[in-house]
């Protein structure tokens, strides 16, 4: 919570000057991250405790929503040479994560070439 206004300041994407969504943990869920959020026009979406697992009661076929940003952060960390940084030089260890990318989206797209 401690650098959620820094962090919503600091986006270097314009918006538009509509709200925009944002959804965020059940770290944010106080009045302060609230204000904070509501404040920079966005839209908070926040599960409260146990509402994933009470879907999942109601609706077998509910599968939890895991955030885009923690997926790729497991993708990438299947990397070894990435997720523990080997390379000195920065121009390496950016290209290294192109090519990681790159691995990652041929892989999601399923396509099979041959």
């Amino acid at each position: 919570m401690s650098q959620l206004e820094l962090e919503l300041d600091e986006i270097i994407i314009e918006r538009p000057d509509t709200e925009q969504n944002l959804s965020a943990d059940k770290g944010y869920t106080g009045e302060p991250a609230q204000k904070a959020i509501k404040d920079r026009n966005y839209i908070p979406h926040i599960k409260q405790r146990g509402e994933e697992i009470q879907e999942k009661k109601d609706n077998p076929l509910f599968k939890c929503r895991r955030w885009i940003v923690e997926v790729t952060h497991s993708w990438f960390n299947r990397f070894r040479k990435l997720l523990v940084r080997y390379e000195k030089l920065t121009k390496t260890f950016e290209a290294l994560l192109h090519m990681a990318a790159a691995i990652i989206a041929f892989r999601k797209t399923g396509v099979i070439y041959g």
